[in-house]
């Protein structure tokens, strides 16, 4: 049967949800130069539209729809023939599927936006439109599908992947590092100035992000109930830990406490508690968030150690959150499932090995992807275009005309 209160809560967390791509064009766009922040931002809200019809066409079919030896759905849902009004008993039996359909659909649109931030002030735009669209179909709908899907292989295996872990962030943070490993580094990195540009707009975007994600892992619950709060709390306790945690670590390293640490720090957390929110208790959360501080503050610092340009730190706060945080929930799990510190071994074991794989075929398909884009119309910009800015060469516009 229907349940009002789910449909409706289940259609506030989508709006949410949709929500974080915005916040995420601003969280991106304060942190590159002024000449590239127009261009920044087009990269997140250009996912809306290129992911939205490839979720209506294919996606939502390659990930929900009727299994294929536990790899991949069928296209019975072309389309979206046969996603209606009526409920779906093998994903949200108390909500039209179409509203479940919706859903899925904005965790989709954001996940290839993530990747944005590795690739900013250097990537063609018609190359990065490319990308996305073979990266969803080849890479985020097979995964999702694996994870989320009825039969999906990983999913049978027991992995706990309550909003995202592997799904959303470990794909789109491991992608981003090949991605800048292929690009290669900007003009003139490290030693030119890279400094962020408007760290105003990063603070406003981070606030939509953190509010966004109340969508994001409570709505995972797929109603109104228990564990849509547990997920609430859980994810509001984590941001502001890993918030915490990033900036005494920050200020014990430098000497001063920065907002650009708070913000990094507090969407660490998000990150980390993704695939957790719904299995954890809020003293986990705790946990859970403090370590996300300090572990993706030190693997952002180790960028420099290793010499490649991560533009916006993807890889640093998605992909090494995301595998703390996958990992985390096989450690600290309590509530609907059971992990390492309450004797289930196995559990541990299985959420090491749903990362190990996300890696693996993250990684290799997106190498393949950009190869290919690469032969075929090129991935950078010329190097003229990259020091005029890509907002005048790529858009014909200015982010700021201020006398």
């Amino acid at each position: 049967m229907i349940s009002g209160a789910d449909t409706a809560w289940l259609l506030v967390a989508s709006a949410l949800v949709m929500l974080m791509t915005p916040g995420l064009a601003f969280f991106y766009g304060g942190m590159v130069r002024s000449k590239n922040v127009l261009n920044t931002l087009f990269l997140s809200f250009i996912a809306l539209a290129v992911i939205t019809l490839e979720w209506v066409v294919i996606g939502y079919s390659m990930a929900f729809g009727r299994d294929i030896g536990g790899f991949i759905g069928g296209l019975n849902h072309l389309f979206l023939h046969g996603v209606g009004l009526t409920p779906s008993p093998n994903y949200a039996s108390t909500v039209p599927v179409l509203v479940f359909m919706i859903f899925q659909m904005m965790f989709a649109i954001i996940t290839p936006a993530l990747i944005s931030g590795a690739l900013v002030e250097r990537m063609k735009f018609s190359a990065y439109v490319w990308f996305i669209l073979l990266w969803a179909i080849l890479v985020y709908n097979p995964v999702c599908h694996w994870v989320w899907a009825k039969g999906g292989w990983l999913g049978k295996l027991g992995a706990l992947d309550f909003a995202g872990g592997t799904v959303v962030h470990i794909n789109a943070g491991i992608s981003a590092l090949i991605v800048a490993l292929v690009l290669g580094k900007r003009k003139g990195y490290p030693s030119a100035n890279f400094v962020p540009h408007n760290l105003t707009l990063t603070a406003i975007g981070a606030g939509l992000l953190w509010f966004g994600w109340f969508g994001f892992n409570a709505g995972s619950a797929l109603g109104a109930n228990q564990t849509a709060a547990l997920a609430f709390v859980t994810t509001h306790i984590a941001a502001a830990a890993a918030s915490f945690s990033w900036l005494m670590a920050e200020w014990i390293h430098v000497g001063k406490p920065s907002t650009l640490g708070a913000v990094s720090g507090l969407v660490a957390g998000l990150v980390a508690i993704t695939p957790a929110a719904g299995f954890v208790s809020p003293i986990g959360a705790i946990f859970i968030g403090l370590g996300a501080g300090v572990i993706c503050y030190i693997s952002v610092l180790l960028k420099g150690k290793f010499g490649y340009d991560d533009s916006l730190d993807a890889f640093g706060v998605h992909g090494v959150g995301g595998i703390w945080g996958a990992i985390a929930t096989g450690i600290f799990a309590c509530h609907n499932a059971t992990g390492l510190l309450s004797g289930n071994v196995h559990q541990f074991i299985v959420q090491v090995i749903a990362v190990a794989v996300s890696i693996v075929y993250a990684g290799f398909m997106t190498f393949v992807i950009l190869k290919v884009i690469q032969a075929i119309i090129g991935l950078r910009v010329e190097a003229e275009e990259e020091v005029t800015g890509l907002d005048l060469t790529s858009h014909g516009e200015t982010g700021y005309k201020l006398v």
